[in-house]
């Protein structure tokens, strides 16, 4: 099949960023969430981060104007799925949100239509079981900023068929992305590889090893990583970190058991760049120590 347009449901950090690259590439694009307002201001803001790209030189008004033509929103899953080539899903990282979300997509969406979540770390395999058609149901992981950062990793499970995978593949290349191919297992290969390097960054904090901007200045001069683990997790979000650590660790044991200083930090609200403080402080998006 030839993807032309997108339902993107979900209009947190993710769901924008994807909404935004995927208007920007050509494709026509829908968006939705919980409700008429959260729908409308994802959309609002998806817009004012189209003029920020125009005001950095990023992108010329004439994409401006044709990206805004190709966005408009619906009200609810259904309405948002039932005109569409593929279904994104970027909703918050719970596997029953999630499967709930995606059904009542797919109720409305046509035969053949290919169903992707953003899920970082849940079976696409359990998201994959809930729908009547999982040989068209993908992982679509992208990563924050969408509009800047280039990879998208696609997640097959046993019952993916190989031309779901492709399509996949061929929509995250138009978007000037490096798709890799990964199999469906707790964590995939980025979220493994991030949560471990994270989950021990974190510990050495803990342990008093070094200063959050020495640990992380190691992993940028001495590793060539640009940005350290602990400015990364402020910018993905405590919370959602510790949601992805303690999914690991049950699934695949004790080395991704999160720290207590992480969950401390959670309990006092302390989740990074979206609350303003982390492992450092941060106002309107930029980081402040």
């Amino acid at each position: 099949m030839q993807i032309s347009s997108i339902a993107v449901i979900g209009t947190g950090t993710m769901g924008r960023g994807i909404a935004q690259v995927a208007a920007q590439s050509g494709f026509t694009v829908v968006v939705c969430d919980v409700d008429q307002a959260t729908t409308v201001a994802g959309l609002v803001k998806i817009r004012s981060s189209l003029d920020r790209a125009v005001e950095r030189g990023k992108l010329d008004a004439d994409g401006r104007a044709a990206a805004n033509a190709r966005l408009s929103s619906a009200f609810d899953p259904g309405q948002a799925a039932a005109r569409v080539d593929l279904v994104i899903e970027a909703v918050p990282e719970e596997l029953e949100l999630k499967q709930r979300t995606l059904v009542a997509a797919v109720r409305s969406a046509r035969p053949g239509t290919l169903v992707a979540s953003n899920t970082s770390s849940l079976s696409i395999a359990a998201i994959a079981a809930a729908l009547p058609v999982p040989s068209r149901v993908v992982g679509m992981h992208f990563f924050n900023p969408v509009p800047a950062m280039k990879l998208v990793e696609i997640v097959h499970h046993a019952g993916t068929a190989a031309d779901a995978v492709a399509e996949a593949c061929a929509v995250a290349e138009r978007m000037g992305k490096t798709a890799i191919v990964v199999r469906d297992a707790p964590g995939f290969a980025s979220s493994r590889l991030g949560i471990a390097l994270g989950m021990e960054a974190i510990r050495m904090l803990e342990e008093e090893i070094a200063s959050a901007a020495d640990i992380d200045t190691a992993m940028r001069l001495g590793y060539g990583h640009p940005m350290g683990p602990l400015e990364l997790t402020d910018l993905v979000g405590l919370d959602v970190r510790l949601a992805i650590a303690d999914y690991l660790a049950a699934r695949l044991g004790d080395r991704f058991r999160p720290p207590e200083l992480l969950r401390r930090k959670v309990a006092d609200g302390e989740l990074g760049q979206k609350s303003g403080r982390g492992f450092y402080r941060w106002q309107d998006g930029k980081r402040l120590d």
